[in-house]
């Protein structure tokens, strides 16, 4: 059984930075990715970032590409997601997700298999 734990969310202004963890925990953990999703009320379920443990390669969703940045230390299973130049759009609960059985996917929420409780950003103006 992995479970997957998020920290960091937080009330910032505006262009503010804010930095997401997500610790995973369980036997013989190894995924093919873990990713970023975040859900605002009334909204779907978005992607936001993975990182893919095959070859370190990350992925964004389009309206976070080139704010956002996600990394991974494989040693300890952590996932990372820093957030600069944030703005009111990117409020709603971020989640961490892992992908253990489906190689080269990513940005799929029915493809991932463990979910944390989520975090809640709120970014004011």
């Amino acid at each position: 059984q992995v479970q997957l734990l998020e920290s960091g969310g937080n009330l910032v202004q505006a262009v503010a930075s804010l930095r997401l963890s997500c610790a995973a925990s369980g036997r013989t953990f190894r995924p093919y990715s873990m990713g970023w999703f975040r859900q605002a009320p009334g909204k779907e379920r978005e992607f936001v970032a993975a990182f893919s443990f095959t070859d370190s390669r990350t992925y964004y969703g389009d309206s976070v590409h080139g704010r956002f940045t996600v990394s991974a230390v494989r040693a300890n299973n952590t996932l990372y997601l820093r957030m600069d130049d944030s703005r009111p759009d990117d409020t709603g609960t971020y989640y961490c997700a892992a992908n253990q059985y489906y190689a080269g996917t990513y940005n799929q929420p029915h493809l991932h298999d463990s979910w944390g409780q989520g975090t809640q950003v709120t970014v004011s103006t």
